[in-house]
């Protein structure tokens, strides 16, 4: 769809400690997304399962974190106001939504080692504050 707004960014990034205190290991997401892949991943937009806001592409786990790119889908009234938003600069945050699978507590930190991936949410204020969004190709994913 060439109406499409075309995002990309870091949904979760490792050993990083978020506003709840939990901490997502590497390889956290790997049986989850072999199962799923992108296509069973929903753009929403926070957190709101009753109008998902576009598609995802590509969903892959990296040195670095879960590096998601995808397309918010002006279609609909939400992804319209979603893709003002986003290209406004007043939208830029990324947002997990999982079923925690398997952790483990180290002091006061939940540590995620495997996840059940739900949703990537673009929302106004991320629990992991580095999980940012940008509009596709304005920089390479390493210099996110």
């Amino acid at each position: 769809m060439s109406d499409a707004l075309k995002i990309e960014g870091y949904a979760s990034l490792f050993w990083t400690r978020d506003l709840n205190d939990d901490v997502t290991a590497a390889g956290a997401f790997a049986e989850s997304l072999a199962a799923s892949g992108a296509a069973g991943v929903k753009m929403l937009h926070q957190h709101d399962d009753a109008e998902p806001v576009g598609v995802w592409d590509e969903i892959v786990e990296d040195a670095k974190g879960l590096f998601v790119r995808g397309r918010i889908l002006r279609a609909t009234p939400r992804g319209r106001l979603v893709a003002a938003l986003v290209e406004a600069g007043a939208l830029d945050g990324l947002s997990i939504g999982f079923r925690q699978v398997k952790a483990r507590q180290d002091g006061s930190l939940r540590v995620l080692k495997r996840v059940e991936l739900w949703e990537v949410s673009v929302v106004t204020f991320p629990m992991l504050p580095g999980a940012r969004l940008r509009l596709s190709g304005s920089r390479s994913r390493s210099e996110a």
